[in-house]
């Protein structure tokens, strides 16, 4: 099992490989409760949109996964403008970190009570493998140190982040539950009001997912 002193050592030795293990194959379709989906973790629920949607799409994802890059980057914000900025759908973006840096920058979006949640997290889906998670980078903490201000993440806040054994239990928490009770193997991997779908979807996956529901279908 991995342990908070191991996932901390190996990010304070600069580790950007993941303790969490080196993959997880091809997602294996299964639905999910949506009651036991809608429990949030230790940390509570990022959420953007109507809590009276009729769909609730929730997102199981890591931020140093290319493919859940690629969909933050190039689908989701056609996504909240067309479902989430309506009221016609709520998002949920839920920890699932397959490395100690994606660990440790959910870590960082959370601090200070998760304000800045979203600024952080698509800061950093943005930033993936150009100022951060770059592959050969021998100094990963130090480039991650440096992205993070631009949401206004200080070096205090950064260290103070690292040190903080509630933020560590409450993203692994998440993740172990996905990973134990919804089968989570996968990232990205989404749960459009409890039917799985893995892997990044387009915004014609989305609509096919998410018409017929709002239809009433």
């Amino acid at each position: 099992m991995t342990t908070r002193r191991n996932v901390l050592t190996g990010i304070a030795a600069g580790a950007a490989a993941g303790l969490f293990g080196p993959g997880y194959g091809a997602a294996r379709a299964q639905d999910a409760s949506v009651v036991a989906l809608a429990v949030p973790g230790p940390l509570g629920d990022a959420v953007l949109g109507a809590d009276d949607a009729r769909v609730t799409v929730i997102e199981y994802a890591s931020l140093t996964c290319s493919h859940c890059a690629a969909f933050h980057n190039e689908t989701f914000a056609a996504f909240k403008e067309k479902y989430v900025d309506t009221g016609k759908v709520k998002f949920i973006l839920r920890e699932f970190p397959l490395d100690d840096l994606a660990l440790l920058g959910f870590m960082l979006a959370r601090f200070g009570g998760g304000e800045r949640y979203y600024a952080v997290t698509d800061l950093l889906f943005s930033q993936q493998g150009k100022t951060w998670a770059k592959p050969g980078d021998d100094k990963p903490l130090d480039s991650l140190r440096q992205t993070v201000r631009q949401a206004g993440i200080t070096q205090e806040d950064f260290d103070t982040a690292l040190k903080d054994r509630a933020l560590y239990d409450g993203v692994v928490a998440v993740r172990e539950r996905g990973e134990a009770e919804f089968r989570v193997n996968a990232t990205p991997t989404f749960f459009i009001n409890g039917k799985r779908y893995p892997g990044a979807l387009s915004l014609a996956d989305l609509d096919k997912a998410i018409e017929p529901l709002l239809a009433g279908g």
